[in-house]
This record gives C-alpha cells, structure tokens and sequence, in this order.
C-alpha cells in the first residue's frame, strides 16, 4: 500500500477561471491569481505517478484552455516543465532539480522541525524531540514537552542506537552496507533493560521497523519510558534525523504507541518535504453505507487488535486457523470450537504459514523459507530466494497441487517495483517465475489448476496466468480495483471458482467470477481487512484477518474492531488447502 494522492481525483471542479486551487489550506493573497495557476499545475504534475498528457492535464487542472496552454508555455519556458516529444507527455523539468539541490544545500532541519515538534507536543500531550546521528549514538537536538506530567529530556544528550526509538529508526534508514559497519562496532550491552544483546536481534529490529516505517521502544533504554520514532528522509534517502516522541510506559502504551508512530510519520514528511512511498497507507476511505444484497452476516470472532493480521489458512489436520501479524510479529493459532487464540510471539518478521505433508509447519520470513515449531518456538533454515537483498522482504505464499511453495516479494518500502514471485519445489529447486511487482500479495489457483491469480496491490490488479506444465503464460488483468474504492490484498478460491479478494481501505470483501466480472460485495465493519481463508470442516466458513496499522484516531474510533479476526458463512466452500510436499519427500 503506498500514500499516494490520486491527482485527478484531488483536483477537479475548478471550472471557473478565478478558482485558482481547490486546497483549502492555501490563502491565496490578492493578484496572484495566475501565479497560484501555474503553481498549482506544476503540483498536479508533481503529484502524478505516470507522466500526463495536455489534454489530461487540461481536465485535471479545470481550466479554459487559452488560461491552461498560456500558463503551461510558460512552465516549459522556465524548464520548471519538460514535454517529452516522443510520448506527447509533460514532467517536471530540469530546473525543479537543481532548485530542490539548492534548497537541501541550505536546509536547516532545526528551524524546519520546531513547529512540527512544537505542535506534536500539544496535540499529544508527550515530549517530542529531534535527534541526529552522531558518531555511534543519537544526539538530541531539540525537544518540545506537553502540557501533563511526562518525560523530559535534555538538549545535547546522547542515548545507544540499538535501544531506543530514535537510534532504530536512524538505523533503519541506513545504506546496508553502512549499517552492517556501524552495528560491527556497536557494544549492544550497555546496561540498558534492552533484550537486544544480538546484532542478529537488532537487524531484525531494524526490518521490522523499515517495514512498519516508525520504530518504536518498550522500556528499553529507561524503565517506565516507552517511546516512538520516525527518520526524517533526506534527498538520497538517507535520514537527516528522527523525530521522536517519549512518554511514561502507562501512557504511551502499545494500544496508544503506534497510533503516534502514524503522527510521526506525516509529521516527518512536512518537515523535509518529501512525500515517500510506503508499504501500507495512511488514507483510509470512508465507510460506504451500502449494504450486502446477500444479507451475510460478518461476525468479529476474535477482536485481538493487530497490527496487520494476515495470512490466515486453515490447517485441517488439527481443525485450526493459523494467522499471522506482521508488523507486531506473531503467529497465532485460533481454534473456532473454543474461540481460543494461541500465539507465539516472534522475534522477526513473519508473513505466511505454510502446513507440508509430513505433519510439519514451514513459514516465509525475513530470513527466507523456514521450518516453524509452532509449540516450540523454533525456526529452522529451509530456501531463502532473496538471499542478500536485506531491501526485500517475503510476503504471501502459498502451495499449488502439486507441492511447491509459491512466495511473493516486495521491498520493504514499496518504493519501486522490485519484488519477484517464486516457486519452491524443495532447498535447491529455487525458481523465478515473474519479475517487477510491487507489492506481491494474495495467489490461488482455479478448482481445475488450469489458472493461477496473483494480486499486485499498488497499481491495483489481479492478475491471471494460464498454468502450462508447471509455468505461467498469457499474463492478463484479471481485475482492476479502481483506485478510489482500495486496493487488492490477499485473495482465496471457492469450489466454483469464484476468486474471494480482500480490498484494503475498502471496509469490503470482493468475489469475482471466473470471467472476472464483479459478482458481489461483501461489507465488513473495518475499513483494512487483509487477506481471507475458507475454513472448518465442511471449507464453508470464510476468515478474514484485519489491520489497524497507520489507522488515524478518527477511523479507530469508528471502527474499534480493526486487527481483529472475522468469519461469515457465504454459502460457498473452499478448497482443500494443499500442502508442501518437496521433491525426495522429506524436508
């Protein structure tokens, strides 16, 4: 999921010509009437994720089109717009560079910072600070306290990076090479009541946060302190800072932390002015009033409040659900007779559960494919496809009739197109099937084998590839989930073949059918449900897992049950979850 405005549809009705911005926070002064024109092109421009054509441009913008094509000559004239005459498409020009060189050049992040920090600490009543990396610590440069009771600390003090919010997410937005050198010369005891004491443990830590795109501290730097941090992006990526805030561990606790970690984040991008592109959005729609016409009751079988829930499957051999969150790593193991939730709290990412025909449990994780003893707690190394990319991370898997793995992934960020799906047919039968994805999410297969879906969240697309002899061809959309209603996510298959997909920001569940045409919608009570799986013992009741991840206060308060994990009765079933079974048999 990414952050991304839709530039169209956030400029539109401005059909008169002295209607110079439809943003309602600009107070634009007397007279500049054509000037506040151009700015605002040159914004839809900038805003744009593919390169425009005039005549888009001219819809978008609302203006006549002497008004439109006198104020676009001009942006070409002061290169602030380049036309691409091969294409016939604009994009911002040569001069928007060098400008943004010269504004980084003299950047002062202080003076930008104060006002975020100084509103921050208002509106959350916490301490709020800036930090830098400095040497092999985190130096605290400025810092704004609340109004209550709370934490204070002091300008020019120096804390560990390995145990505090502030230095993880300063590690968090390092080159890797850089990091591996800096953790090398870490000393990770230093008397803290942190748990990391491992470089292993920290890199996971810092994964975890590149993922979730704030980094966060239970206790483990001052007993009684929590606290959250987001980087400050610089123009190569490389943070110029954090901004951090830090509160008592009653206050600022887990239910409250990550609500914060959201604030923090939007707060960091306004304050170096880079909108980024991160994996799981902040701008939930609004709730649709429009009910079911298939009147299918979703209940809310176990309100656990997760983070990201995702990945349900259903594991008939014990007759339990097995779930994972990933950005507050744990797998759960929910049984529907007695509505009990076991979990094992994980010490790494984890972003799927796969059951193999031996009575064993394999995952994909940070660190790859591995064997899982959900009783024990143990990982064992199995295939890691990405071995080296620490950009990446594994996200969906599944198993095909057949036996392989089928694991899809993404960069951590979501920034670009760098993820790939693989197919696991044992530890050394490790191949490539597809490249360029963003966002790499739900897989099934049709009741016959004969069609493989693929869901790509970002451009919003379900794929379908014919399945010939164990390989894809005729790659087509299956689906196209517009934009404004949200964004496919994790996907099953019933016994007719119909193609269940849950739609992120979308307070829905879509099944299509096997032609792909819209067959019905079915709404949920939380506006992120995540990913769904047919279960219990006839595969007729549908589990959907859920998110509250980045959700503002506003959504969570109208939707509480959010991270909580549903079940309704569709009258449709499943099909029979496959089950890895590696070529030689044996793991």
């Amino acid at each position: 999921m990414d952050d991304k405005s839709h530039a169209g549809g956030r400029r539109n009705g401005l059909a008169q010509e002295d209607r110079v911005s439809d943003r309602e926070d600009i107070d634009v002064p007397a007279g500049t009437a054509a000037l506040a024109k151009g700015l605002t092109l040159l914004d839809l421009i900038a805003d744009a994720k593919t390169p425009l054509r005039f005549a888009d441009m001219m819809r978008a913008s609302g203006l006549p089109k002497p008004t439109f094509s006198r104020i676009l000559r001009t942006l070409i004239a002061f290169r602030l717009v380049r036309q691409d005459q091969a294409s016939g498409t604009y994009t911002l020009g040569h001069r928007v560079m060098e400008l943004s060189h010269r504004v980084w050049e003299s950047f002062d992040l202080n003076a930008a910072a104060l006002p975020e920090l100084e509103r921050l600490s208002a509106e959350l009543g916490e301490t709020v600070a800036l930090c830098r990396l400095d040497g092999e610590q985190a130096l605290y440069l400025e810092e704004r306290s609340g109004d209550g009771l709370g934490v204070r600390v002091d300008q020019g003090r120096r804390v560990p990076l390995h145990c505090t919010a502030a230095g993880k997410a300063l590690l968090a937005g390092m080159e890797p090479t850089i990091f591996r050198a800096l953790v090398s010369r870490l000393t990770l005891d230093q008397h803290t009541p942190s748990t990391i004491v491992e470089p292993s443990q920290l890199a996971a830590e810092v994964t975890l946060t590149q993922a979730r795109g704030y980094a966060v501290s239970y206790e483990e730097h001052l007993k009684g302190v929590n606290s959250v941090a987001a980087p400050l992006p610089g123009r190569d990526g490389t943070p110029l800072g954090a901004i951090v805030a830090l509160g008592p561990s009653l206050r600022l606790d887990k239910e409250r932390i990550h609500p914060v970690g959201r604030e923090l984040i939007a707060a960091a991008r306004r304050i170096t002015g880079s909108a980024g592109t991160v994996a799981i959005s902040s701008g939930p729609r609004p709730r649709s009033a429009a009910k079911s016409a298939h009147a299918i009751e979703v209940a809310c079988v176990l309100p656990w409040g997760a983070q990201l829930g995702e990945a349900p499957v259903w594991v008939a051999r014990e007759e339990k659900l097995y779930w994972v969150d990933i950005l507050e790593p744990a797998v759960h193991r929910f049984d529907p007779v007695t509505s009990r939730n076991e979990t094992y709290v994980a010490r790494k990412l984890v972003s799927a559960i796969l059951p193999a025909a031996d009575g064993r449990l394999l995952v994909a994780s940070q660190d790859g494919i591995e064997t899982f003893d959900f009783d024990g707690g143990r990982f064992g190394s199995y295939a890691d496809p990405e071995a080296g990319l620490s950009e990446n991370r594994l996200n969906d898997a599944k198993v095909d009739a057949s036996g392989a793995i089928w694991v899809g992934s993404m960069r951590l960020d979501a920034s670009r197109p760098g993820g790939s799906l693989y197919r696991i047919r044992d530890r050394q039968s490790v191949e490539r099937m597809e490249t360029g994805i963003t966002v790499s999410n739900g897989m099934g297969w049709s009741p016959d084998g004969q069609t493989f879906y693929f869901v790509d969240t970002v451009p919003g697309v379900i794929l379908a590839y014919d399945v010939a002899d164990g390989g894809l061809a005729n790659r087509r959309v299956f689906a196209q989930i517009p934009e404004n209603s949200g964004r496919p996510d994790g996907l099953t298959i019933d016994s007719d073949g119909g193609v269940w997909c849950a739609i992120w920001d979308g307070w829905r569940v879509d099944r299509f059918l096997p032609d792909g045409k819209l067959d019905l919608s079915l709404p949920v009570p939380v506006p992120r449900p995540t990913s769904i799986a047919f279960g219990g013992k006839d595969l007729d009741t549908l589990f959907i897992t859920s998110a509250r991840t980045r959700l503002p206060a506003s959504t969570l308060t109208e939707a509480p049950l959010s991270g909580g994990l549903f079940a309704c009765s569709p009258g449709k079933r499943g099909l029979p979850v496959h089950l890895f079974t590696p070529e030689g048999g044996s793991l």
